[in-house]
């Protein structure tokens, strides 16, 4: 499956609608304004990333990051993290697991599945807007994505 990059994309797969809502507003602070799109569970994220069920080439631009929530419904971030890193045509994607845990057992975990970063929600907005804006100019404007 090779897919045509036309625009940056971020994938957000979080299940709470107000994380989703400062995701996005952290990043427009930051100076993005590229496509943000959103899944709310596992299995909306892997039907996303296949282009099955509601999702085609036209709703579901390729991410070219995904920023990954681990407790989410139906399908946790554990488990599709997994499925991505397992499939060779999904397993490039960089992944940034964003999530309340911060457990070393959590964190290994994710390393040991592939994850290219770990990080932490912060509880406070500005604190948010500076994490974002640290991952920004790594993640997009520094390296050199697939």
């Amino acid at each position: 499956m090779q897919r045509k990059i036309t625009a940056m994309t971020v994938l957000i797969a979080d299940d709470d609608a107000d994380d989703r809502m400062f995701l996005e507003q952290a990043m427009r602070q930051n100076g993005y304004t590229q496509s943000i799109e959103f899944v709310e569970n596992g299995e909306q994220l892997m039907e996303y990333l296949r282009q099955e069920g509601r999702y085609n080439e036209q709703n579901a631009p390729w991410p070219n990051l995904l920023i990954l929530d681990l407790n989410m419904p139906r399908k946790n971030g554990f488990q599709a993290l997994s499925e991505i890193k397992d499939d060779p045509k999904l397993r490039r994607l960089p992944v940034i697991v964003m999530t309340t845990s911060s457990t070393d057992e959590d964190v290994i975990k994710t390393y040991n599945l592939g994850v290219n970063s770990f990080v932490t929600k912060p509880f406070n907005f500005n604190r948010l807007v500076e994490i974002i804006g640290a991952l920004k100019t790594y993640w997009m404007d520094t390296v050199k994505l697939p």
